[in-house]
């Protein structure tokens, strides 16, 4: 029993803490997360380094409502075991190896109710805001556990699926539940960071032909290894449209185009890429450059019956897809993966990614 004047001590772990846009952040001692009654504790092994952390770490996004606070911690990537579970948790033990969405979901809007989870109308984006913090830690809490977590099958590499919570899955999500892709189609991806080579990847296994554009030849030459048929330098031709039509049928275009990157010259670019009938895929978020504004060809876009997509994240019953595509040996999401880091470098890591130089995705996998 504590007598008066003792207090319980409160158990620390290491994070990666936000302090101000633009300032490097540090690893410091956070308090522990526990979990709500609906929710789990999950220890990291490992979390995806994303481009969207540099977009927040920088003040990126306020326009959306992405707006980060004192004291923040990111990571929205992340593979690990269940360490807690809350006390109403039926579905899920401790021990069991999890990967979460980005975007939890309450899993009772009409949305989640329609299998839309990932635009839930109370949606939480992991690692963006102070009342759900993110993976860039040694623990995180994962809120509605048992709508949002989702178990990985057994032999997993923690490494090799930690871009499954933003990039891969909102590639994979795009190109198989939000464009009508086909085998034969010829696809465009504008931007081959690890969104973009994952949309490559992705597009090579769905039978489709693929074409990369890139201002960087270790990127074009990642995609090409990954099964890219064509690649595009944009510092090399007249016209970026005009050189991806040159490599489809008769000059005619794309069927489907994908900016994954999310620069106003990049989604031009993207729709004016179309064949008459085609679809474009925005996977890529603007920058403060735009701050969600583009203007595009519409009049174009009216006459040739071309439509504009978006994707965001990917509802969690659509893993087993990713999964058994991964087991018959179709995709295999750790080849975009580039490198291992510390958590120590993380915030290095996330500051560099202005240079726009990281070839597919930094994992961190020591705690």
């Amino acid at each position: 029993m504590l007598l008066s004047g003792q207090y319980m001590s409160v158990m620390s772990m290491r994070a990666v803490v936000f302090e101000e846009p633009g300032e490097l952040m540090d690893v410091t001692e956070v308090e522990e997360p526990t979990p709500d009654p609906d929710g789990v504790v999950v220890e990291t092994e490992a979390c995806g380094v994303c481009r969207s952390d540099w977009h927040a770490w920088r003040g990126d996004w306020s326009w959306i409502g992405v707006s980060p606070t004192p004291g923040l911690v990111f990571g929205h990537e992340p593979v690990g075991r269940v360490a807690e579970v809350g006390e109403d948790i039926t579905d899920l033990e401790v021990g069991d190896r999890v990967t979460v969405p980005f975007n939890l979901s309450d899993g009772t809007c009409r949305f989640c109710k329609q299998g839309k989870a990932n635009i839930c109308e109370s949606v939480v984006p992991l690692g963006f805001v102070p009342f759900q913090p993110g993976a860039f830690a040694e623990k995180f809490p994962v809120r509605n556990a048992e709508h949002n977590v989702v178990k990985l099958p057994d032999g997993v590499d923690p490494v090799d699926v930690a871009g499954l919570g933003c990039r891969f899955a909102t590639a994979f999500h795009g190109l198989s539940h939000r464009v009508d892709l086909e085998p034969g189609d010829w696809i465009a991806v504008h931007g081959c960071g690890g969104v973009g080579l994952s949309a490559v990847h992705i597009a090579d296994a769905m039978g489709a032909n693929v074409v990369a554009v890139d201002l960087d030849d270790d990127k074009l030459s990642k995609a090409a290894e990954l099964g890219a048929d064509a690649t595009v330098n944009v510092t090399e031709v007249e016209t970026v449209p005009g050189e991806v039509k040159a490599n489809t049928p008769n000059g005619r275009g794309v069927d489907v185009s994908v900016d994954a990157l999310g620069i106003a010259e990049t989604c031009r670019n993207s729709v004016n890429s179309l064949a008459r009938g085609g679809q474009n895929l925005q996977i890529g978020l603007t920058t403060s450059e735009e701050e969600g504004e583009v203007s595009l060809p519409v009049d174009a876009m009216v006459m040739g019956e071309q439509e504009f997509v978006g994707s965001f994240g990917m509802p969690p019953h659509e893993y087993e897809e990713i999964f058994s595509m991964m087991a018959n040996g179709k995709i295999d999401p750790g080849r975009i993966v580039s490198e291992t880091i510390s958590l120590e470098e993380v915030p290095e890591t996330i500051a560099s990614m202005g240079d726009y130089e990281t070839v597919g995705i930094p994992v961190c996998d020591s705690f």
